[in-house]
């Protein structure tokens, strides 16, 4: 059975690398690596289909020394350690998939064998090794980033393989086609290659159109694994937009969520939005958020679109106030600094043989309120809500919040 074109195809020199001109180009880190002989570990981080496992089977060529490939997520212990055993006698560049998927003990046997040179490892992966690879497996390796390439670059390259290898294809693909498969592959050279090779078998000896393009690929698949670093950058850029106040940005991220399909995770984040950033300023959206949590699960897709993009305009052009979450964390950076001293005696339901003062129920008082405190004697001072005064409802409470404020200094005088 013959190998998918985008297998047969891969790059043998850093020349043939689509992009990444800051590794990999004349003056590239990697490049100049190859040309001094340098030998070191690295590991290379960055969107599907933007070259990791090429650059790093070209770096293998160039060294000169066994290659061999182990993925963390499936391989097991015993493949490293046959690998392991190759390489001292004859030295080893590994290449390791899914790095941040390693586990510790096959971390532990391989840390060593990279510390003393025997091992040359380049690990690949698509998380931010920062946040997902053990600090470990780190500190013994160089980390390089590989941009996600343009629609530009994928164009080109697909012009360059036609004209190349043109012995692969029997169909002839208009201009228009190619800027087509470019625009519809979200920055994957990869996907680009299936899905001229898939055209190109359907249809061959044929005139490639965008309407034939269109009837086969039909609409493209995102690039929207939730275990990618991606999926969280498109909700961080949604909250953002919304909480920028630009509610073309928030329909452009909500529809690109939309297209994956996961609905919880778009309305827990929606709800994080209503009570994080528009907050006291416009409290109204908390009982709408819970209405459109209500109507998006009774509807489903595709109709829940419709009021989570009325919701979603609803929060990116409300009023915004910080001041909930804001007056939380100060309060629990306090508790974390340990400063939970004794709870004051009156507001203790139970007797603990110590001084206690009468609790002042406030309803028995004028405008429900009497000065008496709450706060530990230690923390008396203190203030953690956030005053602000954006919109109507978190104005009225700012205004009661200072006459409170007021009125207890006048009475500890």
């Amino acid at each position: 059975m013959e190998k998918p074109l985008a297998y047969r195809l891969r790059p043998n020199h850093f020349d043939d690398i689509v992009g990444q001109d800051h590794l990999v180009g004349q003056n590239g880190v990697l490049r100049k690596m190859q040309a001094q002989n340098v030998y070191t570990s690295v590991i290379l981080y960055g969107p599907p289909g933007t070259g990791k496992t090429s650059i790093a089977q070209v770096m293998g060529n160039a060294y000169g020394l066994n290659t061999y490939t182990f993925n963390a997520s499936t391989d097991t212990k015993e493949a490293l350690k046959t690998i392991v055993s190759h390489a001292k006698h004859y030295g080893a560049f590994l290449i390791v998939d899914e790095i941040h998927r390693m586990k510790k003990d096959i971390q532990d046997f391989l840390l060593p064998h990279v510390e003393d040179g025997t091992i040359t490892m380049v690990g690949l992966t698509t998380n931010n090794p920062y946040h997902s690879v053990n600090a470990a497996i780190r500190s013994r390796a160089h980390v390089y980033k590989l941009n996600g390439l343009s629609k530009e670059d994928i164009y080109a390259f697909l012009q360059r393989i036609l004209s190349k290898h043109k012995s692969e294809f029997s169909a002839t693909f208009s201009e228009e086609t190619l800027h087509y498969i470019a625009q519809h592959s979200q920055n994957d050279i990869r996907g680009a290659i299936n899905r001229l090779e898939l055209l190109d078998r359907i249809h061959p000896k044929e005139i490639i159109s965008i309407e034939i393009a269109e009837n086969v690929l039909q609409k493209p698949t995102l690039s929207l694994d939730k275990d990618e670093d991606n999926y969280y950058n498109i909700l961080s850029a949604f909250q953002k937009s919304i909480r920028g106040s630009d509610v073309d940005a928030s329909l452009h991220y909500l529809g690109r969520l939309l297209a994956m399909e996961d609905l919880d995770s778009i309305l827990r984040r929606m709800t994080v939005i209503a009570y994080e950033d528009i907050g006291l300023a416009n409290p109204s959206v908390f009982s709408k958020m819970h209405a459109v949590t209500e109507a998006v699960h009774r509807l489903g897709l595709p109709e829940a679109r419709i009021p989570l993009s009325a919701m979603v305009i609803d929060l990116a052009l409300s009023p915004k106030s910080n001041a909930a979450v804001a007056s939380i964390d100060a309060a629990l950076k306090d508790i974390d600094a340990g400063k939970t001293p004794k709870i004051p005696n009156h507001l203790i339901n139970i007797d603990n043989f110590e001084a206690k003062d009468n609790y002042l129920y406030p309803h028995n008082y004028a405008d429900h309120w009497v000065n008496q405190s709450y706060l530990p004697d230690e923390l008396r001072e203190s203030r953690y809500y956030t005053a602000s005064e954006v919109g109507k409802y978190e104005l009225a409470l700012t205004k009661r919040y200072k006459e409170l404020l007021a009125r207890k200094k006048a009475k500890s005088k």
